[in-house]
């Protein structure tokens, strides 16, 4: 009884060759690969970088609600329980 090996190798067989369309003008092309976590961190990157850029065009706005909270009439159960709503609406839509 003879055994073969199961996917024995031919020592006579020739090397494959890479496929033309790997090669330019019979240069190897470069290629990479970026995963979808890297794509998502530049992405989040990106808007961070353009957040950080945009100019405070709401700036008197911003000036309003800073004099609206230090003024210890203005916080008032009633202010606090629309803003926990907006919140919860807007955490769990």
């Amino acid at each position: 009884m003879t055994v073969d090996r199961i996917g024995s190798v031919d020592p006579i067989q020739p090397e494959k060759k890479p496929s033309r369309a790997n090669h330019v003008n019979g240069v190897p092309r470069d290629s990479i690969n970026i995963s979808a976590a890297a794509q998502e961190k530049a992405e989040l990157f990106r808007i961070r970088e353009l957040a950080a850029a945009a100019p405070d065009s709401r700036a008197d706005r911003v000036a309003e609600l800073r004099a609206k909270i230090n003024d210890p009439a203005y916080i008032n159960e009633k202010i606090i329980n629309a803003t926990a709503d907006r919140l919860i609406s807007a955490l769990f839509g």
